[in-house]
């Protein structure tokens, strides 16, 4: 891998390498872009087959996290961390503490929360060696666990795309086929219920499955039978790269709007949904409730005010059909312009001030 080639080809800031003997540390911090505030990604645990691929998953997921909290109007950049390790056995307190140390000492450009194989405790034992850390345990003024969070802007997200595809954005009555119903999806659920949606569920894990039937009367489907289902909405809530050349052809629904990250398994997949007429609510706009909710951590955590800011995933989601609509594109690319958009008026106006390295005031 010519890891500078890689890094000017979509200009990340920085790569950081943390390597600790004692406790086996072996993890790669990157930072994509700053130019909204610090960095601000989740720290995935992981085993990776090799050290290559463990450096192009921090990389690839630092600058998704530059495009989601860009487009969620978020005053902060994009980063990630990922440790090489089993999270089912390599974790220990000396493993976090170590890498707390290497996150002070970038002092304040990069700021971890919780991701993939990594917990509210592991947080905790961060949180002992550095501040920028959240989604730490609530005794230590966090939010706490950002499920709830994130389902609740997809719900938001979802009605949102049923006004532009129904010309109405309520549920009621609406059959919504979920993939994978794991602790987001499960309070997806509990929303869509509540507002009178039929729900059509599937999971590998069929506790989550029965679950989902006994509290919501869920209808129940084989897991590679969800994408056929009859549906007005479908909700991709498990794994990434859905939405492809196999499950396409099979879709009758006219939106897609769920959690999980990383959708489309090429681009050109979310020009084809476009072409049928699907209308698809960007992934990373639309499950973006979970950052925005730790991310008012920064400013002395109140769930009312993160409660407005994750409500606001509605009008986000209008406002990427509107760019869409207004320069003939498809949704993916109108959010990733929406991010593009904001990241660059920020640094226009940082401009404006600074010339050379200095105040144009001091001239």
């Amino acid at each position: 891998m010519q890891i500078f080639d890689y890094l000017q080809r979509y200009d990340y800031e920085q790569l950081v390498f943390c390597q600790d003997e004692n406790s086996g540390l072996k993890a790669v911090i990157a930072i994509h872009d700053t130019t909204l505030g610090p960095a601000l990604g989740g720290l995935r645990m992981w085993p990776y087959r090799t050290e290559e691929e463990a450096i192009v998953d921090a990389l690839r997921l630092a600058r998704g996290m530059t495009y989601k909290n860009a487009a969620a109007g978020l005053n902060i950049g994009g980063g990630k961390t990922v440790i090489i390790g089993d999270p089912k056995k390599d974790k220990s307190e000396a493993l976090f503490r170590a890498l707390g140390r290497y996150i002070q000492g970038l002092n304040g450009r990069y700021i971890t929360a919780e991701d993939v194989g990594t917990s509210v405790a592991d947080m905790d034992l961060i949180h002992l060696e550095t501040d920028y850390v959240t989604g730490v345990s609530p005794e230590f003024g966090s939010s706490g666990n950002p499920s709830p969070m994130t389902a609740y802007g997809v719900y938001r997200g979802m009605k949102a795309a049923a006004k532009i595809a129904f010309g109405s954005d309520s549920l009621s009555g609406k059959v919504v086929a979920i993939q994978g119903v794991g602790n987001v999806a499960y309070s997806l659920c509990k929303h869509l219920h509540e507002e009178g949606a039929d729900l059509i569920v599937t999971d590998i894990n069929q506790e989550n499955v029965d679950r989902a039937v006994a509290d919501f009367g869920a209808k129940a489907v084989g897991v590679n039978d969800i994408f056929g289902v009859d549906c007005d909405i479908f909700s991709p809530c498990a794994l990434g790269a859905v939405i492809n050349d196999d499950t396409i052809p099979l879709l009758k629904a006219k939106v897609i709007a769920g959690s999980a990250n990383n959708q489309l398994k090429e681009e050109r997949h979310g020009d084809t949904i476009s072409e049928m007429g699907i209308v698809y609510a960007p992934d990373y706009v639309i499950n973006a409730g979970g950052v925005i909710n730790v991310a008012d951590e920064l400013q002395g955590y109140n769930r009312e005010r993160a409660l407005k800011k994750v409500e606001g995933i509605y009008n986000t989601i209008l406002g990427v059909f509107e760019i869409a609509k207004r320069e003939g594109i498809p949704s993916y690319r109108a959010a990733d312009r929406l991010a593009e958009e904001r990241i660059a008026r920020v640094a226009k106006s940082r401009s404006a001030f600074l010339r050379n390295g200095k105040s144009v005031l001091s001239k």
